[in-house]
């Protein structure tokens, strides 16, 4: 659909503006009718002509995490502020700069126009709005406490979002150091060795062996480079579509949590994603078994949701949480301990976000230790490596200029 600016008269003759969504102007107007507003000015958006005259066909527009965040967080202060859900939306709809997003809001409130709840029209873009979303939605709406979810949920994708985003930008120095040695390596096989190559048969000496294994080495690349990139994609490919399938994610997640050093960070963020979901569904007023459904699908790995699914399963027949996520041994004995604790002083939540508060700060300290590891022994292995190349060149010159003594 289509978002169109309006401008036309009510039944009282009197002045309106606003936006609507539709499949074209025709259809703009003939629910304007419907709704007693006569347009007297009826344009398409200047964003939707923008975006699809560059949008690549069968490619949608992203929605990133912050813009989500940014536009949750406008909802909840129009709420607050005691107006209608439909007149909010409207609002959110002229503010909004993403134009899927505009889209899917002006979407969403023809829904609610038509009976639904804000719920159940949110859920009709699961891509978008995720199950732990619309569930938190829904408890808002079921306990009259809108305003206060929607700001729960902010916070909760702005904190989810940051965590994120520190981990990446601490990564970003090491991955792209390893990238510019790969090409500086690239570079040295299949231009710089072949030039020297050249030098050493013109004198028809007998090379180190070292030297014979880097100029086979530098032939090999040459000669089937294009082989070795479709064969090292055809893997990337195969690995990705394997580790899709049920039995390849859950061998994927449990080799990864046992690799040493990053086995661990990638535990202590899982864990504080479960921490902080659950806790932010609880505080809510969604039932625990429902959250810890939620919560299962939101974890991202299969041997801590397995733990979370084994403890749903007890809660039915009257056991605590505590006891099968301490026999999984997928949770540190501290979340255990946090967990037991809250069920016994009916604070679960609250102890919850401290655990969850906990893990971020560790994930982020953990993050910026192995950054600092990580760099030098990445200095050292190219500056190995490099120095292995030019000592497997020096030694034949070495023994040319020997000869000529």
């Amino acid at each position: 659909m289509a978002i169109y600016q309006y401008k036309g008269l009510d039944a009282r003759s009197k002045r309106v503006s606003g936006v609507i969504d539709a499949d074209s102007a025709k259809a703009a107007v003939q629910k304007l009718k419907k709704s007693f507003i006569y347009p007297i000015e009826i344009t398409e958006t200047q964003e939707r002509k923008k975006a699809r005259r560059f949008q690549i066909p069968g490619i949608e527009e992203r929605i990133s995490t912050m813009e989500l965040t940014i536009m949750t967080r406008q909802l909840s202060t129009l709420v607050g502020a005691g107006l209608p859900l439909v007149q909010c939306l409207t609002a959110l709809t002229e503010q909004v700069e993403n134009t899927r997003l505009k889209n899917i809001i002006a979407e969403v409130k023809g829904l609610v126009n038509e009976g639904s709840s804000f719920a159940d029209a949110l859920s009709q873009y699961p891509r978008v709005f995720s199950d732990f979303y619309v569930n938190m939605i829904r408890a808002g709406e079921q306990s009259g406490a809108l305003e206060v979810v929607l700001a729960r949920l902010a916070d909760f994708t702005e904190s989810q979002s940051r965590l994120r985003d520190q981990v990446l930008f601490a990564m970003l120095y090491p991955v792209v150091v390893l990238l510019l040695s790969l090409l500086v390596m690239l570079v040295m096989f299949t231009y710089v060795i072949p030039k020297i190559s050249v030098l050493f048969e013109q004198t028809h000496q007998t090379l180190p062996l070292i030297t014979k294994f880097m100029i086979l080495l530098s032939s090999i690349l040459r000669k089937f480079f294009w082989a070795i990139a479709i064969v090292a994609g055809a893997g990337v490919y195969g690995f990705r579509r394997w580790k899709k399938t049920p039995a390849g994610k859950a061998t994927y997640d449990e080799y990864m949590l046992k690799i040493p050093i990053f086995g661990e960070l990638i535990r202590k963020l899982a864990v504080a994603r479960f921490a902080r979901t659950l806790s932010t569904l609880l505080q809510s007023g969604i039932p625990l078994l429902k959250s810890l459904e939620i919560v299962e699908k939101v974890v991202n790995n299969t041997v801590i949701a397995n733990a979370v699914s084994k403890a749903r399963e007890n809660i039915t027949e009257g056991a605590s949480i505590a006891g099968p996520l301490k026999a999984s041994e997928a949770f540190p004995p501290f979340v255990i301990q946090m967990i037991a604790s809250g069920e016994q002083s009916g604070e679960l939540e609250f102890l919850l976000e401290k655990a969850a508060e906990a893990f971020e700060r560790e994930v982020e300290t953990s993050v910026n230790g192995l950054v600092r590891l990580i760099e030098p022994i990445m200095i050292l292995v190219m500056a190995g490596i490099v120095a292995f190349i030019i000592v497997s060149f020096l030694l034949p010159i070495l023994q040319l200029t020997q000869g000529i003594k």
